[in-house]
C-alpha cells in the first residue's frame, strides 16, 4: 500500500515574496525550475574586518525593482559558494541564509547574492527551495500573492 503524499501548494512562474529580516514585503520573484540555486539581487559587495571578524557588506536590490533598501546589510555569517551559470562558467558568489514568507508561511532559504539588475526579477527561487515544498504551474501566476492580498481585505 503506497504512503500518501503531503499535498503541495501550487506556486506559479512568478509570485511576490515578503523578507521579513530585511523588512521588504511584495519582492517581486520568478520561480525557476531550471535554476539549482536561489538568488537575490545585491550590489557593493565588500568584506570588512571588524574586531577581527570579516563581515559582508552590501546592498539589497534597488530603485530599479522599486524596492530600495537605502541600508548597507552587513552579515557575520555568509559563506563563499562555487557556482555555475547560466552559461556553464564556474565563478564565486557569496551567499546567505534568510527567511522568506510564501503562501503566508516563513521558509529557510540560501541566497546567492549576484547583481540581477539585467534581469526581470530581483530574485530566483530555484530548484532546491522549490522542491518537496511547491508544484509549479507554469501558468499561474503571483498565487500567494492573491492569497495575501485577499486574507487583507
Amino acid at each position: 500500500m503506497a504512503t500518501p503524499r503531503k499535498k503541495l501548494p501550487i506556486i506559479g512562474s512568478v509570485d511576490r515574496l515578503d523578507l521579513p529580516e530585511f523588512g521588504l514585503v511584495d519582492v517581486p520573484c520568478k520561480i525557476d525550475t531550471g535554476a539549482l540555486t536561489s538568488s537575490i539581487h545585491c550590489e557593493r559587495f565588500k568584506i570588512v574586518e571588524r574586531s577581527g571578524k570579516d563581515f559582508l557588506s552590501v546592498k539589497l536590490l534597488d530603485k530599479r525593482f522599486k524596492h530600495q533598501d537605502r541600508k548597507i546589510l552587513w552579515f557575520e555569517k555568509f559563506m563563499e559558494k562555487r557556482f555555475r551559470s547560466s552559461f556553464g562558467d564556474m565563478e564565486y558568489r557569496y551567499a546567505i541564509k534568510t527567511s522568506v514568507v510564501l503562501f503566508g508561511k516563513s521558509y529557510k532559504i540560501t541566497f546567492t547574492l549576484s547583481d540581477r539588475g539585467e534581469m526581470t526579477y530581483p530574485i530566483l527561487l530555484g530548484k532546491r527551495f522549490i522542491r518537496n515544498k511547491f508544484l509549479v504551474d507554469v501558468r499561474q501566476e503571483n498565487l500567494s500573492y492573491q492569497q495575501k492580498l485577499a486574507q487583507n481585505t
